[in-house]
């Protein structure tokens, strides 16, 4: 591999609690989380950088944070994290002991610029890119206009195939391509939220999305249905030629009991 190359891991979705015994549907998720991070170092280290795209902890509580925090510190890398639909996203920016982890708007790494794009609509599970956000993207796009781009953020700007799930995708997709189309050096976006794995091609950007680190959604499922597969992570290669190498990794079984019946959490 090219030394140029960067080396990410996407780690979403973790949903930790203030309490480490907290168990979402019945699997503790702080004990997935560290199954996965396990994983992560054994097959992807060295790498250089990490993003956290939200739902870091269920609970929004300051000891969910720092228990978060102090886990994802022990990559010893950069980790860039944005609040998800669960998060207290002021809690987020104010906490203090982050140590590499780190909220900001965009980071350049080699021949990459990472733009990260706050899809929250507080008290809600809905996402939308207020119009400030959106200026902001074409603002930093410009700032870099031969730099090859990853744009990141929580929830899904292009429909899922679930109906129950694709009620909580961003209600102004339209603004937001119209804004990543005027901009070529952008090559792929990231998102979390879905608790599954999704590849697709839109003009010449990827989009990404990746499975939780706890509980799955089932694809496709009209209504909320878990699925059975274990928790997992993206990882991607960004070459500086503008390619990008991608694939998922999930944990060999699932690191406790998950409540298959659930009709919702």
């Amino acid at each position: 591999m090219d030394g140029n190359t960067i080396k990410v891991l996407q780690i979403t979705d973790t949903h930790l609690f203030a309490d480490s015994d907290g168990c979402l549907l019945g699997l503790n998720t702080e004990e997935s989380l560290k199954a996965v991070i396990a994983d992560a170092n054994r097959r992807h280290m060295p790498a250089d950088l990490i993003l956290s795209t939200g739902d870091l902890v269920h609970d929004g509580s300051t000891a969910a944070y720092q228990r978060f925090f102090s886990l994802m510190n022990s990559f010893e890398l950069p980790v860039y994290c944005l609040p998800g639909n669960h998060d207290e996203a002021r809690t987020l920016m104010d906490i203090p002991g982050k140590g590499l982890c780190q909220s900001v708007d965009h980071a350049i790494h080699g021949d990459w610029h990472f733009i990260f794009l706050d899809s929250t609509i507080p008290g809600s599970e809905g996402a939308h890119l207020r119009t400030e956000s959106l200026q902001q993207l074409d603002a930093l796009l410009h700032t870099a206009p031969d730099t090859h781009t990853l744009v990141c953020l929580h929830h899904q700007p292009v429909a899922m195939g679930s109906r129950w799930l694709d009620t909580m995708a961003v209600d102004n997709p339209q603004a937001f391509f119209d804004i990543i189309d005027a901009h070529p050096q952008v090559r792929g976006i990231v998102w979390g939220h879905v608790h599954q794995e999704l590849i697709m091609q839109r003009k010449d950007v990827r989009l990404m999305s990746a499975p939780s680190t706890c509980i799955q959604f089932l694809p496709g499922s009209a209504q909320f249905a878990l699925d059975s597969a274990p928790p997992g992570y993206r990882w991607l290669h960004l070459h500086p030629d503008g390619r990008i190498e991608t694939g998922i990794e999930r944990i060999s079984e699932m690191p406790g009991s998950i409540d298959m019946a659930a009709s919702g959490y």
